[in-house]
């Protein structure tokens, strides 16, 4: 009974002190920096490839290459071609494969036909890298890929619309289509509907 006689006298001082002595915080201001992938305010490559599903084949190829490290460094610069999980479906030889050989694999171990796939996802994958940023503006234009001595040009469309963006209004490697554009911190992802053919 004494308690509740207590906090009935002592209560209403206690609350009139903690209103006396309040600090207003002032609200945090908004701003479009919240990102699910870090502290930056735009993902990286491989955050992009995450989550893209309809390049999920290109990603697993990817995702065993020497380059895969450096899809979310923010010191380097990719543009990527990213063919479509339709696209890679619709190759006669997938990129593991490789060009079809004349010699059969007749006497070759299973480490070599191991290495050989290898060799071949590394130059397929780097045929879609071109390892700097490109400009779309002025077409016809080539810029040089990861593997060695191989080009991608880009070439205009002739009936684009000139209001559509760069990438709408340019076609490669003998007529495919860029049909969607992602930026990253690191690059830039344009997912096409064919693939780059390695040399």
């Amino acid at each position: 009974m004494r308690l509740s006689h207590l906090l009935a006298f002592i209560l209403p001082f206690a609350v009139s002190a903690s209103f006396q002595e309040q600090i207003i915080i002032p609200p945090m201001p908004q701003t479009n920096d919240a990102s699910p992938f870090g502290t930056s305010s735009q993902p990286t490559l491989a955050d992009l490839l995450t989550i893209e599903s309809s390049a999920s084949i290109y990603y697993s190829y990817a995702r065993d290459t020497e380059w895969s490290s450096r899809f979310a460094s923010e010191s380097v610069w990719f543009t990527m071609l990213v063919p479509t999980n339709k696209a890679v479906m619709a190759l006669a030889r997938k990129p593991h494969q490789g060009p079809e050989s004349v010699e059969p694999h007749i006497g070759v171990s299973e480490q070599e036909l191991d290495e050989s796939s290898k060799r071949n996802v590394e130059r397929w994958v780097s045929a879609h890298i071109i390892p700097s940023r490109i400009s779309l503006f002025d077409t016809p234009v080539s810029y040089e890929t990861l593997q060695d001595g191989k080009l991608v040009t880009f070439n205009p469309v002739p009936d684009a619309k000139p209001d559509a963006p760069e990438w709408m209004r340019v076609t490669l490697e003998d007529g495919v289509r860029i049909i969607g554009m992602k930026e990253a911190q690191n690059g830039v992802l344009y997912l096409i509907d064919g693939t780059v053919v390695p040399n």
